[in-house]
């Protein structure tokens, strides 16, 4: 009997340990090693995001092994684990598919390694910190600016990848401010491919769907969405989309865009890049990352940083972009 309650205290006690385990972890002074998982190109910032972030985060001792998916699922799953495998000291993910690295982030959190969610939540999986731009709060500011500025009667939405989680908050945000009634289409692309936005919008527009407005998941959708118009001779519909890319800029200040949203992208590399080499050499992430923000990915409660967007149309494309070194004068209007 006594030898099956000693059994018992110590399968409670190795538990208990095991848990613990997981909230500390030895303190690395000196280098530390992160690695940075990234889907895919496809989106023209994310050349300009990782740059930053690697930058930055050179300047805090760390080494950064870089990974890069070409927007394969099962491939970034692969690099994924071999980063795990070579004990990196902190993880960032930009994700294909949001809800595919359950198994993989598993093993991370089995070696105590943080795992920082960048810019896409990582759903159903221990994730150590979400940074990204309230995206939520992007689909809101686009749709009142529209309401206050043109109040168009009807709207069609060609958004981006049913796969990033970021167009479910961003759907999420336009819904919550326009009436159903006003929203003739609802449109996700799938795996971002734009030549499948401008199909779709090659569809409606031949159907003679043909809205006031359109919301667009990012300035490429809407660079792809713009060529339809234009070639259906409907060009003076307003397209709004999101990113700020140098060519939706431009259009924007040749008045074929209607507008976009800036992201402080060098802010959100910055501050992802400061947060991973403090994870990494932090002997308590948990409590390190307390008095954060919670949001859900369905696993857990993940602690999170917004930083907020801004809106952009021909009247502030100058003090908000040019002002912020986001884009020069000349890339703009030369």
């Amino acid at each position: 009997m006594l030898k099956k309650i000693f059994l018992l205290c110590a399968a409670v006690f190795s538990l208990s340990f095991f848990s613990c385990n997981k909230d500390k972890k030895p303190v690395k002074k000196g280098k530390v090693t992160i690695g940075f998982s990234i889907d895919s190109f496809v989106i023209e910032r994310w050349q300009k995001d990782c740059d930053i972030f690697i930058n930055t985060a050179k300047t805090k001792d760390a080494e950064i092994i870089f990974q890069h998916a070409g927007n394969d699922e099962k491939k970034q799953i692969q690099q994924i684990q071999n980063l795990i495998d070579m004990n990196v000291d902190a993880l960032v993910i930009v994700a294909k598919n949001g809800d595919s690295l359950s198994d993989v982030l598993m093993k991370a959190y089995d070696k105590n390694i943080p795992v920082i969610s960048y810019d896409r939540l990582i759903l159903n999986s221990p994730v150590s910190l979400y940074v990204s731009v309230n995206t939520k709060e992007v689909g809101k500011k686009i749709s009142n600016y529209l309401e206050s500025t043109i109040n168009p009667k009807s709207y069609v939405c060609i958004l981006g990848s049913p796969d990033d989680f970021n167009m479910s908050l961003f759907s999420d945000g336009i819904n919550s401010i326009l009436p159903k009634s006003k929203i003739l289409y609802n449109y996700f692309t799938p795996e971002w491919n734009y030549d499948l936005s401008y199909k779709k919008m090659n569809e409606l527009l031949d159907s003679k769907i043909i809205p006031e407005a359109i919301i667009c998941g990012n300035d490429a959708v809407a660079e792809k969405v713009i060529n339809s118009l234009r070639e259906h001779q409907s060009g003076n519909i307003p397209v709004f989309a999101q990113d700020s890319d140098i060519a939706a800029c431009r259009r924007i200040a040749e008045g074929s865009q209607y507008g976009t949203v800036y992201k402080p992208i060098d802010s959100l590399a910055r501050t992802a890049a400061i947060y991973a080499v403090n994870l990494a050499k932090s002997s308590n992430p948990k409590e390190y990352l307390s008095d954060l923000e919670r949001i859900n990915n369905g696993y857990m409660d993940v602690p999170v940083i917004w930083l907020e967007p801004e809106i952009v149309t021909k009247e502030n494309l100058e003090d908000v972009i040019v002002k912020n070194s986001f884009h020069t004068y000349s890339e703009i209007y030369d």
